[in-house]
C-alpha cells in the first residue's frame, strides 16, 4: 500500500542530537536535520517534547516555540523559511 505525500500523517515524533524524527502512520520513519528548523535546534529537550499533533497527524505544533511543521511539507523537503540554505 502506498500513501501519497499529501496523505502522510505522523504517529510519533522524537529527536536525537541532530535530527527530528517522525514515524508515519504507514510505518515509514523520516529524519530531518534540526538545522532545517532553527527554533527546534535552539530549543531544550523539554521544549521539543511539547509537540502537539493536529489534523490527525498532518501537522506538528510547538506552542511555546511558535513552530508549526506540516508533515506533507516535511516530506517535500521544505524547511523553516528563516533557516539558511
Amino acid at each position: 500500500m502506498s500513501i501519497s505525500t499529501a496523505e502522510a500523517r505522523a504517529a510519533k515524533v522524537w529527536f536525537d542530537e541532530d535530527h527530528l524524527w517522525v514515524l508515519l502512520q504507514d510505518g515509514r520513519k523520516v529524519a530531518t536535520p534540526l538545522s532545517y528548523f532553527p527554533r527546534l535546534l535552539k530549543a531544550t529537550a523539554a521544549q521539543r517534547e511539547q509537540v502537539e499533533m493536529s489534523g490527525g497527524g498532518l501537522g506538528l505544533h510547538w506552542g511555546a516555540l511558535d513552530e508549526d511543521i506540516s508533515v506533507p511539507g516535511l516530506l517535500a523537503g521544505r524547511r523553516d523559511v528563516t533557516s539558511p540554505r
